[in-house]
């Protein structure tokens, strides 16, 4: 297949799954193998349209970033998010992801432990739709660190790739007495420098493997992606004002049994 066209699918499917709770690594792993997608370069590009992702969340919460990096808002108990309500959500996860990164590479990027974290993510969703309390914090600039922080907890259970990192973290906002709205604010606000931190970190490592044949493949997949994730997210929160985490839950159950099915039921 033309790599421009690989770039566009994966542009897509990077674009509506990284801030949907569906997990966008389990959806990358598995539409990968399908196009035989796999392989340095294709790792390298499918980090790079993250990027374009991460930008489609600045530009739509540009307000709450310049609002929270001026320096009268770092304290701890002002009204609206803090830099704090930012790192006691992202810290320890950044720790663990750093400590265990080659192994989660090298063990749980297949298709058969997306299948896992697929059904164990929409279980955990489920779980949290069916007995999480009324909740107690509607708007995002109303949580507390401490919410910030146990939300963040979450976060770690996506390391598992087909967790998802959105799913996690609103599920975990859901136990701890955030709407679904503002926990999907706030999940999506703390993506962003978590998100460019692991980019720029695998980027790195890798970026002596690119040449310039590869920079009108990486350009599509970005542009496409900053597109498809602006309008995913945007239309994300408007579904949030009337609907649960359900549909999501079911679409992963199906998404599982599909995957099992095409990687190791055909015999």
């Amino acid at each position: 297949m033309n790599e421009n066209i690989i770039a566009v699918i994966i542009g897509i499917v990077e674009g509506l799954t990284e801030f949907l709770p569906v997990s966008s690594t389990g959806h990358m792993i598995l539409v990968g193998s399908m196009l035989n997608f796999e392989g340095e370069i294709a790792s390298v590009f499918e980090v790079f349209i993250q990027l374009g992702a991460i930008l489609s969340v600045l530009f739509i919460y540009r307000d709450k970033f310049v609002h929270m990096l001026k320096p009268r808002r770092l304290n701890l108990y002002g009204h609206g998010l803090t830099i704090q309500h930012v790192l006691a959500a992202i810290v320890p996860v950044m720790g663990i992801a750093f400590l265990l990164h080659k192994p989660i590479k090298t063990y749980l990027f297949s298709p058969y432990t997306v299948i896992i974290g697929l059904v164990i993510g929409a279980v955990l969703m489920l779980v949290a739709e069916k007995f999480a309390g009324k909740p107690r914090t509607r708007d995002v600039d109303h949580i507390s660190v401490k919410q910030a922080f146990f939300v963040g907890l979450f976060q770690i259970l996506s390391l598992w790739p087909g967790f998802s990192r959105s799913g996690s973290t609103i599920a975990g906002g859901l136990f701890f007495g955030l709407s679904r709205k503002a926990a999907a604010d706030f999940s999506f606000i703390i993506a962003a420098p978590l998100m460019a931190a692991a980019c720029f970190y695998d980027l790195f490592k890798v970026w002596d493997k690119l040449s310039m044949a590869d920079i009108n493949m990486f350009a599509i997949g970005f542009v496409v992606s900053f597109v498809v994730a602006y309008i995913s997210v945007v239309w994300f929160l408007r579904f949030l004002n009337n609907s649960s985490l359900a549909s999501f839950a079911y679409y992963r159950f199906v998404l599982a049994a599909f995957s099992y099915y095409y990687f190791f039921g055909r015999g």
